[in-house]
């Protein structure tokens, strides 16, 4: 039977449609739950006292109160200086790669220029053929880029997933729209930073959230890259701190160790360091998730 007013038949008030109405409203909340209680149990982990978590029935609530975790985790490895090493990382890498790889793709879409599929093609052979891991430190070392911030934005400047996703968003763009700027005089540059890069506001704000999270995450290639510690982010030093503690834990020996972290355990150390890594990610990414969904779903036409 077709459906009136655009609402399909399951959706009306008849007994069929509330009783598919509840059974889809207990499964998102079912869903809704297996998503959100790993975090809340890591939340509520790193809130308890770690000698009565190992005695385990830690469900919804914390059964002894305490911030000694947290105390412990900014209390150690200059977590300050990580702290601005990594927003450091996550401003500057988000904003050259985003732009560069903002303008490449632009590029690439400009029908008039002969060489776009060639650059197309020679970026999307960089997603599946690499020199390997090896090469590519030794290309880093040899450029001198160990032991410095520049190693973390420079050689992501451009990124080819983000470059086809952008392209793609800007191939949805009227034509007219560049055609008319171009018989009323205006460059390139001015067409992208006044017409395209206005329109591509959710593509980008995206992409944005792709590169920020891919750079706060990021701490193989600190330890690669810095290894005299100057440039450590958040996520080394917080390993760091972990790792510290499961190998004091192993001490059983060490009396005065043992006495001055008896209520400390890994598993709550390790919650801790969860809730520290992820709550600035899930505080942002609310502001951007319509730009972030819209971009994703709209940048998704052919050419």
């Amino acid at each position: 039977m077709k459906a009136k007013h655009g609402v399909a038949p399951y959706m009306r008030n008849g007994t069929g449609g509330k009783i598919f109405n509840v059974f889809l409203y207990v499964f998102m909340a079912a869903f809704m739950f297996v998503m959100i209680y790993p975090f809340w149990n890591q939340l509520i982990i790193s809130l308890n006292e770690g000698t009565d978590t190992m005695m385990g029935g830690l469900y919804f609530w914390p059964r002894k109160w305490t911030l000694q975790n947290y105390e412990y985790m900014f209390t150690r490895g200059n977590l300050a200086r990580g702290v601005v090493n990594t927003f450091l990382r996550v401003g500057v890498g988000t904003a050259t790669c985003v732009f560069c790889s903002g303008l490449l793709a632009y590029v690439t879409t400009v029908r008039g220029f002969s060489g776009r599929r060639l650059i197309r093609v020679l970026f999307i052979a960089t997603m599946y053929f690499s020199g390997g891991m090896i090469p590519y430190y030794l290309l880093i070392v040899n450029l001198g880029l160990t032991n410095t911030f520049t190693v973390y934005w420079l050689p992501n400047l451009v990124d080819a997933f983000y470059m086809l996703l952008i392209a793609s968003y800007i191939y949805g763009l009227p034509e007219s729209l560049t055609e008319s700027a171009r018989i009323d005089g205006a460059g390139d540059f001015r067409i992208y930073f006044r017409i395209i890069l206005p329109l591509c506001k959710p593509v980008i704000a995206a992409v944005c959230i792709m590169v920020a999270v891919k750079h706060w995450n990021s701490w193989f290639d600190v330890i690669i890259y810095n290894p005299r510690g100057n440039w450590d982010t958040l996520q080394v030093i917080l390993r760091r701190i972990l790792l510290e503690r499961e190998a004091a834990s192993r001490l059983a020996n060490d009396q005065q160790i043992m006495e001055a972290m008896r209520r400390l355990t890994t598993n709550s150390i390790r919650a801790a360091t969860t809730m520290i890594v992820t709550i600035p990610i899930i505080c942002v990414y609310p502001f951007f998730q319509k730009y972030f969904i819209s971009g994703i779903t709209i940048g998704a036409v052919k050419e």
